[in-house]
């Protein structure tokens, strides 16, 4: 396993001058960084696969900000738009040396609604039907996606790793794979050990936060249990901390960030790869 930092709990937008937190997380001890991208005309993929290096860091993934009017799901025109902002994530990916794309790429984050099981089955072969292109294109690139279950309060599509395998198998595609984050299986899954067996070999990218989202390790999450899963399973991708602080106020409102968790960034940063890497590592 190799162990990363989401940039969200740093800093919004991610920008070129952003690299200026490379220096900080090699001290840390992170092997990899996962940028979020907001807008791609932020950043100069050769810039920071240059800062990177420099860094020994690693970009192992892209976090797509699926924020309003990004919707695989949506009206049409909201379909386009989230459609060609997560191809043009895909295009970046291989000058930036990064392998995956991940998030709720099905939807924007915060459309929660109870909607009729024949406009979910409509919503749903909508959503198949473009990361099904999206996948032929990540083929093409030698690169990935991998979805991710969010817990009720942000989405109404893809809450349990049940669902996200279900439109992993109906893609059929080895460029799709499962994300899971134990934030949200704390609150959605009945079992998020068997979670994690049931993903297998289709785990393509795991998040490791507190169960108040916090600093993973002295919360209730059961972390023996979630390390002998991913062992089981085989897992040898990144594990990225991913927190986030009041003062992001982009990601605040869309991950209901009301409160300071911990004393500082630093502290979930630090303290958490220090936990991760005693509990995860065998």
């Amino acid at each position: 396993m190799k162990f990363g930092i989401n940039t969200f709990l740093f800093t919004s937008p991610f920008t070129n001058e952003s690299v200026s937190l490379f220096p900080k997380f090699k001290a840390w001890g992170f092997d990899s960084v996962e940028i979020s991208i907001e807008d791609p005309s932020h950043i100069d993929p050769q810039v920071i696969r240059k800062a990177l290096d420099e860094n020994g860091l690693k970009c192992g993934t892209i976090c797509a900000a699926m924020g309003p009017g990004r919707d695989l799901r949506g009206t049409p025109e909201e379909q386009q738009i989230g459609f060609d902002y997560l191809k043009s994530m895909l295009s970046m990916m291989p000058a930036l040396g990064c392998d995956t794309l991940i998030g709720p790429l099905y939807s924007r984050v915060g459309r929660a609604e109870l909607v009729s099981k024949e406009d979910y089955a409509k919503q749903w072969e909508t959503v198949a039907k473009h990361l099904k292109t999206l996948a032929d294109y990540a083929e093409q690139l030698n690169v990935k996606m991998a979805i991710e279950p969010l817990n009720r309060y942000e989405t109404d599509f893809i809450n349990t790793c049940e669902q996200g395998m279900r439109m992993v198998n109906q893609v059929n595609s080895d460029a799709l794979m499962l994300q899971l984050d134990t934030y949200h299986m704390n609150i959605e899954e009945k079992d998020p050990y068997q979670a994690i067996l049931n993903a297998g070999s289709k785990l393509g990218h795991f998040h490791a936060c507190g169960s108040d989202r916090g600093t993973p390790g002295g919360d209730q999450i059961n972390w023996n249990k979630i390390s002998s899963a991913l062992h089981q399973i085989n897992y040898d991708g990144d594990v990225v901390i991913e927190s986030f602080i009041p003062d992001i106020e982009m990601i605040a409102k869309a991950a209901s960030i009301w409160r300071q968790f911990e004393p500082s960034q630093e502290d979930i940063a630090i303290k958490g790869l220090k936990f991760l890497r005693s509990s995860l590592i065998k």
